[in-house]
């Protein structure tokens, strides 16, 4: 099949959830760049009303520095134009029923012109509370493939999930979909999403019953998401509630073509629109950080487990490949897996060595304006050998500061409160990044590195000539890192 996908997007109406997420931005960013004869793009954002989503998609989406090439192109009259003829503020919440679209004429507009429904909505906190994650990343899933399915004209259903819903499993894993029926635990324990629905819901009455404070109603919906992801083999409840919307969306897709991309570790532009945007700190960019800023001296890493990282604007040109080669296709359930682990691997110690010697050529600057000197970071391969050196290395000095608290009560301030909860952030981010900074995993990427080559082979036909890159082979980790990543961070990040 023939993958011009610039043709494709001519006069194609799609729905957007999600549309003021990163990724999302940038998926939409490219759509307008490439194809502005794109008939329609139905953005949905959590808003009151349609006047509230409008305002909300201009400030957090079309005002951004991502769109600065658009504009410079067009200049600002023609872009506010162009937005204003293709695009469509739709004010909703994935999490409810019909999408959350109150406005019946819109709704019924939808329904009767949409092509392609993109879900890029979702929770990505990892220790979510287990109603918000089951609510978006789970049933909300099911909620857009429900309204996907009621709409006249439908063509695909693309879902972006993320890769890590394998769990903790070493070794090549596969590009395949959930089967339900087959998830069962260490003691053969099988899950049943309903089942979690249900549980759920009854612990969220109970503490409603005991007249709980809202602090202590989210600390112990975040327990259960936890506990419960556990309790099934899940590091966190964000890729648990994520795995069970992928299940839920095979289970009940019936002729729908459904496409799921699984991402890695998104990180900034590697050039389109232009190198090094990025909204936000990423997975592994607080790390860089934190080390940039002096203040990390010790981490939990495996040196030896590779990081796998892509960066965005690849990843939204595999999901608009995929779109363009699945789009009306019979009995279509297809798993891409967007990363580099396999074919372009890159491990944490050599990350380190990058930033360490970008951070001694480009210091950045303390609060009062002096260069902040980096050293090497001592790496820790064990949770257990990291909480015996947190125990050794600030928990019993702490206890002395305990100590001189008690007896000197009229020194200013709580220093031992203020140390202890911080160390006890520290020891929770270190819980929950655990699974990523030691996973043995590659994620096997054949699916993509086939659609890849089948649009390389399209662009060498005509003028889309690596207009959709998103061979991982062509990264430079050193000269992105070095040259686009971290100064991306500090430009787009850092002085915002």
């Amino acid at each position: 099949m023939e993958l011009n996908c610039v043709q494709f997007l001519q006069n194609k109406t799609i729905l957007v959830t999600g549309a003021t997420g990163f990724l999302a931005k940038v998926f939409v960013e490219k759509i307008l760049r490439v194809q502005p004869n794109v008939k329609k793009l139905y953005l949905l954002v959590r808003a009151s009303d349609n006047e509230a989503a409008t305002k909300r998609l201009h400030m957090e989406v079309f005002e951004k520095d991502l769109f600065k090439v658009l504009r410079e192109n067009l200049g600002d009259e023609k872009l506010n134009t162009l937005l204003y003829e293709k695009v469509v503020s739709v004010p909703g919440d994935i999490a409810t029923d019909q999408l959350g679209i109150n406005d019946s004429d819109l709704k019924e507009r939808m329904r009767k012109e949409i092509d392609i429904v993109v879900n890029v909505a979702a929770t990505t906190n990892f220790d979510e509370r287990y109603d918000v994650g089951l609510g978006i990343n789970t049933f909300g899933a099911l909620n857009v493939l429900n309204f996907a399915k009621k709409c006249v004209k439908v063509e695909l259903l693309l879902h972006v999930s993320t890769a890590y819903v394998c769990g903790e499993k070493p070794g090549l894993i596969p590009e395949k979909p959930f089967i339900m029926e087959d998830i069962r635990n260490d003691n053969g324990l099988q899950l049943d999403i309903n089942l979690e629905r249900e549980l759920m819901k009854q612990r969220l009455k109970e503490l409603n019953e005991q007249d709980c404070s809202e602090e202590d109603i989210t600390l112990s919906m975040k327990e259960l998401g936890m506990e419960r992801a556990k309790r099934h083999g899940w590091p966190n409840t964000y890729v648990f509630t994520k795995s069970m919307g992928e299940m839920l969306l095979g289970n009940h897709k019936e002729n729908l073509p459904l496409v799921i991309i699984r991402p890695t570790m998104i990180t900034s532009t590697l050039s389109e629109p232009f190198p090094g945007w990025i909204e936000g700190l990423k997975t592994v960019d607080s790390v860089i950080i934190a080390y940039g800023k002096g203040v990390l001296k010790c981490f939990l890493v495996d040196v030896n487990s590779v990081c796998d990282m892509i960066p965005v604007d690849m990843v939204a040109n595999a999901m608009i490949t995929a779109a363009a080669k699945h789009a009306g296709g019979s009995g279509v359930h297809m798993v891409y897996h967007v990363g580099s682990s396999h074919q372009n691997p890159v491990t944490f110690g050599e990350i380190h060595e990058i930033a360490a010697r970008y951070f001694i050529k480009n210091p950045l600057r303390s609060r009062n304006g002096s260069l902040i000197t980096v050293s090497k970071l001592r790496f820790i391969s064990t949770m257990a050998l990291f909480s015996l050196y947190m125990t050794l290395r600030y928990k019993l000095p702490l206890q002395l500061l305990k100590l001189i608290d008690i007896i000197y009560p009229w020194r200013n301030g709580d220093k031992y409160g203020d140390k202890n909860r911080k160390i006890e952030v520290v020891m929770r981010l270190v819980e929950l990044y655990e699974p990523y900074v030691l996973f043995k995993g590659i994620f096997d990427d054949r699916n993509t590195k086939s659609l890849c080559a089948n649009q390389k082979e399209e662009e060498s036909k005509n003028t889309e000539k690596m207009m959709f890159n998103f061979d991982p082979k062509g990264i430079n980790w050193g000269d992105y890192l070095t040259n686009i990543h971290f100064s991306g961070l500090i430009t787009h990040v850092l002085k915002k």
